[in-house]
């Protein structure tokens, strides 16, 4: 069923901005009141990546007229096919001003507004503030969980979606008017059971098959038209051309959300080294055995000086056997962003071999510690 308008209208248009949308004001049941919603509407994206790369210029393109975005990356060449607002000049540039750029290029009327940070339970009640609405085209579970429940809290809606190889999702959460994100994944998968993005690769197109199903979401709640996907979700497979359905209600028995928590924590990423911590134990020179659970072609791409490359897939096959030829040192187990390595952390723990995970991965020690390690 249609909801109300989430916004109020803004100023009547001027000559130029209706000649503008007259292709979009032209819509049975849109006109130009609706149009004026969007000018007057503010949408905060969070992740300038996949996702985001498509959500982006259409909203600017639409006329929404605040856009928010946050996203602590800088644009590596690996994400080019994919995060389609970023050109070869920006590789190297932050996410956010590259993507903001790419907004004012295409209405420099538009007011953007750049988070260039990581989405954390301290920041995201304050980022949040002043934004009626969210579309999250994060890439991790952590991520998407605080940014659900940091919604709910500031009772505004969350258009989610997802991307995975050759396939996405798309959907709604709104606890003020029905089901939420957690309603749909109660609890997060374990720890390695689902790769991310960067991890798995992501088919270009469904990136922006899957964009361009949230910016929809996003007119439709602005404006009032149309059935939101409230308690809906739609799954896309590209290899096979298709669409499906997928309908969920409430949970009676879920407990409210009163607080943001440790999305680490909740998410299984435990027993962790902050990179901080690691970089000050190489600087003294402390024994360690860096366990490098990532493929060789990321090694490839970024590494940590003396790591040990022994893949996930390997790790699972004989955990046993990886065991007994790591060195007696102290172990830290390093991925790209912690999820590999903290299930090849429970593996080992499980025939007698205790280590730690590098929390947030050659990531996070790329961002906090040595900016010259390529982010991917």
């Amino acid at each position: 069923m249609s909801l109300p308008p989430l916004v109020e209208p803004g100023p009547e248009l001027t000559a130029e901005r209706a000649a503008r949308y007259a292709r979009t004001t032209q819509l049975p049941g849109f006109g130009p009141l609706a149009q004026r919603r969007l000018r007057n509407a503010r949408v905060l994206v969070v992740g300038a990546g996949g996702l985001g790369s498509a959500v982006l210029p259409l909203l600017a393109s639409a006329g929404f007229g605040t856009i928010g975005i946050v996203d602590d990356d800088r644009v590596e060449l690996s994400n080019l096919p994919r995060q389609s607002i970023h050109t070869p000049r920006a590789v190297g540039r932050s996410k956010v001003e590259s993507a903001a750029a790419a907004v004012h290029a295409l209405d420099a009327e538009t007011e953007v507004r750049i988070f260039a940070e990581r989405l954390t339970a301290e920041n995201a009640p304050g980022i949040l503030a002043g934004f009626d609405l969210v579309l999250d085209g994060s890439d991790n579970f952590p991520t998407r969980y605080l940014v659900d429940d940091a919604a709910t809290l500031a009772r505004i809606p969350v258009v989610w979606g997802a991307v995975h190889q050759t396939g996405g999702q798309a959907g709604l959460s709104w606890a003020a008017q029905g089901p939420t994100y957690r309603d749909l994944f109660p609890v997060p998968p374990a720890p390695g059971t689902v790769a991310s993005c960067a991890e798995a690769g992501a088919l270009p197109s469904v990136c922006g098959v899957i964009g361009s199903l949230l910016v929809g979401e996003a007119i439709k709640l602005v404006t009032g038209t149309g059935e939101p996907l409230l308690g809906r979700v739609v799954v896309h497979d590209a290899l096979r051309g298709t669409f499906r359905e997928l309908a969920y209600e409430r949970d009676p028995q879920a407990a409210p959300v009163t607080e943001l928590i440790d999305y680490d924590l909740f998410c299984g990423v435990t027993d962790t080294m902050s990179p901080a911590e690691l970089h000050a134990r190489l600087l003294a020179g402390e024994p360690h055995t860096l366990l490098d659970v990532r493929e060789p072609w990321e090694a490839d791409v970024a590494s940590l000086p003396g790591s040990l490359l022994v893949p996930l897939r390997v790790v699972q096959a004989d955990p046993a056997g990886v065991a007994v030829r790591l060195p007696a040192d102290p172990l830290v187990i390093v991925c790209h962003l912690g999820i590999r390595a903290e299930t090849a952390r429970r593996l080992l723990a499980a025939v007698g071999t205790r280590g730690v995970v590098l929390a947030g991965g050659i990531d996070a020690w790329s961002r906090d510690v040595d900016p010259e390690v390529p982010r991917y």
